[in-house]
């Protein structure tokens, strides 16, 4: 569908390209990371982090990279198109695509109304404000904001109104989507991280080696040997939806309402379940960015997929952030206190799904100039994962990283 839409925007305003205004932005970032802790869940271990160690209490050092790109065309101030997408070096091991697309849509606009079609965020995070989804204030993102990055990816249409009054401005939108159907197979079956990974459409990520994926009896026999597929081709032909509510005064704070909902009909579909994943998400801001800025989201929800009452998952989750970050000059400093937890509801005689975890973030960068940035972080996470001691594995998650990186934007 994005490869269709980009091609038929492209003939669309071909006719203007000669007056038509393009840019082209990126984000270059290059990092050293300590990291302690259980083999990274990209590594298909039961790590939080995108780099791991050998063993809960063991330590890891790597390199990481990554090149984000964006192109956005304006032939016309009713009209424009964005394409994005990342090529990156994962840490040593780490399975998933080294390249790909992480958005494409078009953006068509009259008055107060905008409508989006394609592959995009929906726009509810406080700390990826910047192009390219990136954050100004942290380098690795909440529990909440890396499992959107991972697994929450809509493939459709989003209208939105937004009414400029004179000190506030009121959005309501909507949004109907396919894909994303098997949104929830990470978080049940792997848990919580903390990263900024952002998944790319078609991308295999790795599930953990849970006794339940290695049973015939169980999901072994259905679910596919090398991982889940979160952003893709539509599974169960059932249409999804979102709504959003924001209020914003401007320079001073915003507060809004999500809601999601994939509808899936929880059945195998050609070796992947659709799950049936919904939550909210309530977020606000408090401040300037260019001074002090107080953000926070709490979301929560549930998914599951399957009918069996013996193999089957059913599980309730949440999370959320408080983040505090001041500039000055050309110092910016951050901190954020992370809370995350899962409920298994399902009592089947699968793995639990249950695990409750904290994490805190400070971070400190020097920007250069507009940019060039560099910067030191440390991630502390602690919790423990029920389901990693049932399939044989060590169910501390318990882990650090502390990173070093230098960012070019342009």
């Amino acid at each position: 569908m994005c490869r269709l839409l980009v091609l038929i925007s492209l003939l669309v305003a071909t006719p203007l390209a000669a007056q038509s205004p393009f840019r082209l932005s990126g984000v270059l970032s290059g990092r050293s990371v300590y990291a302690t802790g259980q083999p990274s869940w990209l590594n298909g271990g039961f790590g939080r982090f995108d780099v791991g160690a050998s063993a809960a209490g063991e330590s890891h050092s790597d390199l990481l990279a990554s090149l984000q790109l964006g192109a956005d065309w304006t032939p016309a101030q009713w009209f424009d198109l964005h394409v994005s997408g990342v090529a990156r070096r994962d840490a040593d091991g780490a399975r998933g695509k080294r390249a790909g697309l992480v958005e494409a849509y078009a953006d068509f606009r009259a008055g107060e109304v905008q409508l989006r079609a394609g592959e995009f965020f929906l726009p509810t995070s406080r700390e990826n404000k910047d192009d390219l989804w990136t954050s100004p204030y942290t380098m690795t993102l909440s529990a909440w904001n890396s499992w959107i990055a991972q697994e929450v990816r809509p493939i459709g249409v989003d209208l939105e109104w937004k009414h400029l009054g004179s000190n506030v401005v009121t959005t309501l939108a909507g949004t109907a989507f396919k894909g994303n159907d098997a949104m929830g197979s990470l978080l049940a079956w792997r848990g919580w991280t903390l990263d900024n990974r952002l998944s790319v459409h078609n991308e295999v990520l790795p599930l953990p080696p849970l006794f339940s994926l290695r049973d015939p009896q169980m999901f072994g026999a259905n679910q596919r040997s090398d991982g889940t597929l979160p952003i893709g081709r539509d599974l169960d032909g059932r249409i999804g939806y979102s709504a959003r509510f924001r209020v914003t005064l401007p320079e001073r704070g915003m507060l809004q309402f999500a809601r999601v909902d994939n509808r899936g009909d929880r059945r195998l579909h050609r070796g992947e379940y659709s799950w049936a994943t919904t939550f909210n998400v309530i977020s606000g801001e408090f401040g300037n960015r260019d001074a002090t800025m107080l953000a926070a989201e709490y979301g929560f929800g549930r998914t599951g997929m399957g009918f069996v009452p013996d193999a089957r998952v059913q599980m309730n989750f949440n999370s959320g952030y408080l983040l505090l970050s001041r500039k000055v000059s050309r110092m910016r400093y951050s901190a954020r206190f992370d809370t995350f937890a899962t409920e298994d509801r399902d009592h089947s005689v699968a793995e639990t799904n249950t695990e409750h975890g904290r994490s805190w973030t400070f971070a400190a960068f020097y920007e250069a100039n507009e940019h060039l940035r560099t910067g030191l972080e440390l991630v502390n996470v602690t919790g423990s994962r029920r389901a990693a001691q049932e399939s044989g594995a060590d169910p501390n998650t318990d882990a650090r990283t502390l990173t070093a990186e230098m960012r070019y934007r342009f």
